[in-house]
């Protein structure tokens, strides 16, 4: 494992530097991936799953007011487990939400019923997805620093379900900006590429985003290490998480009905 985040790291650092997307090379598996959950990193409830096996059966956690933070603000708990080092990499993903949007963070105290624990278990990088009243994880499993779970981009990427976001790529519009390859996905993954009705999620009328940190790469979930995912504009970008792309900001704030956007 070591040797497979040592390379992941050169060849993320190189990217970052250049400010590219950042692909991951054949054969390495992306920490968002690696947990097994739904989609890979996303902990869903038993309403949610359904929500997902069996089509819309009400609503979801994008359109759902009850999974929106109340007043706007995240209550959490960062583990003692990170050392500073990692502490402030969170915290810096908290203060780049806070200057894009208006959702605000407190730290929780023990009056707090509801609040998004951030734990640094192995087993890769997930997220209980929206607001449940309940302590609910984000994990980061601790990865160097622009590796991993913590890539700018990947620590944003699951604050974004914690606010009560999906992937991109689960869109109803998908088919209209990406194709699927199901051969190259791996046998019994390919339940994580199902796309969600109209009715279960929105994109607030802001379009497919090929940019947003929420999108899957390319190769996510390949068996061969070809393509599982191809964007249908040629030129189009995929994958990057380096941070919040224009739409990925002005949907949350739409969704927490902020009075502006960027």
């Amino acid at each position: 494992m070591q040797y497979y985040k040592t390379v992941l790291g050169l060849v993320l650092s190189t990217l970052l530097l250049q400010g590219e997307a950042a692909p991951l090379p054949a054969g390495i598996e992306d920490p968002e991936e690696a947990a097994g959950f739904v989609e890979g990193d996303m902990l869903l409830t038993v309403g949610q799953q359904l929500v997902l096996e069996q089509g819309p059966m009400g609503r979801n956690g994008l359109i759902d007011t009850t999974k929106r933070w109340p007043q706007n603000t995240v209550v959490y708990k960062i583990s003692a487990d990170f050392d500073d080092t990692h502490r402030q990499a969170i915290l810096d993903g908290i203060q780049t939400l806070e200057e894009k949007t208006c959702v605000r963070f407190r730290e929780a105290n023990d009056e707090d019923d509801g609040y998004l624990s951030i734990t640094a278990q192995p087993g890769g990088c997930y997220t209980a997805v929206g607001y449940l009243g309940t302590p609910q994880v984000m994990n980061l499993e601790i990865y160097p620093i622009g590796e991993g779970c913590f890539r700018p981009g990947t620590v944003l990427h699951e604050f974004m379900h914690a606010l009560g976001f999906y992937h991109q790529q689960s869109s109803a519009i998908r088919d209209d900006f990406i194709e699927v390859i199901q051969e190259n996905i791996v046998p019994g993954k390919e339940f994580n590429f199902k796309k969600y009705a109209e009715s279960v999620v929105t994109d607030f009328d802001l379009g497919y985003d090929y940019n947003s940190c929420l999108h899957y790469r390319p190769g996510a979930f390949s068996i061969n290490g070809e393509d599982t995912i191809v964007p249908l504009d040629k030129t189009a970008q995929i994958g990057q998480r380096i941070g919040l792309s224009a739409k990925d900001i002005d949907k949350i704030n739409i969704m927490y009905k902020c009075p502006l956007l960027i």
